[in-house]
């Protein structure tokens, strides 16, 4: 448990109520990993704008259950908010889905999701 994420923030937001621990859990579990096939798809397609708006929206969560990816995938979001079309970020983006891929299904066997 608690390998590839951490619940230390996400307990102390839902002040131990574990039904909002719960709840946070699930909502991980719905966004975060669609967010990141949006991602990735961006990438492979060069499609910055799309790209910076999936890797701005994944930013809190990410954060909040603390996967240790939040640096990569600000760079990822910078590639495409600032279109750096000289700039290989796919070893970025690899780090980030590996880690998100990780969480996602460690999440679902920690929480029975």
């Amino acid at each position: 448990m608690e390998q590839h994420y951490k619940l230390f923030r996400v307990r102390e937001l839902a002040d131990n109520d574990e039904d909002f621990v719960m709840a946070l859990a699930a909502t991980f579990l719905e966004e975060v990993p669609e967010d990141a096939d949006r991602l990735k798809k961006a990438v492979a397609e060069k499609d910055y704008h799309t790209a910076y708006q999936a890797a701005h929206k994944m930013k809190p969560t990410i954060d909040l259950f603390e996967l240790g990816v939040l640096q990569d995938l600000i760079e990822v979001q910078d590639w495409g908010k600032f279109t750096k079309t000289d700039m290989d970020i796919t070893d970025k983006l690899d780090i980030v889905i590996t880690a998100v891929d990780n969480a996602t299904a460690e999440i679902k066997a920690d929480f029975g999701l």
